[in-house]
């Protein structure tokens, strides 16, 4: 039987990468896709975006030290280590950068739809980067669950 904390680690790879996508991939199009009230879908979308990022600072907090106590230095010079850190350092840049920016605009631009307003072309494009963000995070999500077993 596996020990706890290789246990949590699989767990934390799981909860993470399969958590990006399915936030990301699935339920932001489909909210988007079925309500009507796109302020409602956006709102409902970033609550989920909010709490996925939580999830991956907490599981990729944990993945870093888990792998530095196991390995000490030589975690350093293997990419699961440096994928996990980037992984962690875009879902900082996206959920304390990205997205404050993104909400200052929506509330800069209400009671309208941020969409309707003046601020749409400054939204368009950082909820762009975001958007680009996300996808190099769940890309390397997905290399992340490749090289898990790797020492």
């Amino acid at each position: 039987m596996k020990r706890l904390p290789d246990l949590l680690a699989a767990w934390a790879i799981v909860l993470w990468v399969g958590g990006l996508w399915a936030v990301g991939y699935l339920a932001a199009p489909t909210l988007f896709y079925h309500l009507d009230d796109r302020m409602l879908a956006g709102m409902l979308a970033g609550k989920l975006f909010g709490h996925i990022a939580w999830v991956g600072l907490l599981c990729g907090g944990w993945l870093l030290l888990f792998r530095l106590s196991r390995q000490g230095g030589a975690a350093l010079k293997q990419g699961f280590f440096w994928i996990v850190l980037v992984m962690l350092l875009l879902t900082v840049a996206q959920h304390f950068g990205i997205q404050p920016i993104l909400q200052q605009l929506k509330d800069q631009a209400m009671p309208k739809d941020v969409m309707e307003s003046l601020f749409r072309d400054r939204f368009a494009t950082w909820h762009g980067v975001s958007s680009v963000v996300y996808l190099i995070e769940s890309l390397l999500g997905l290399a992340l669950v490749a090289k898990q077993n790797s020492r």
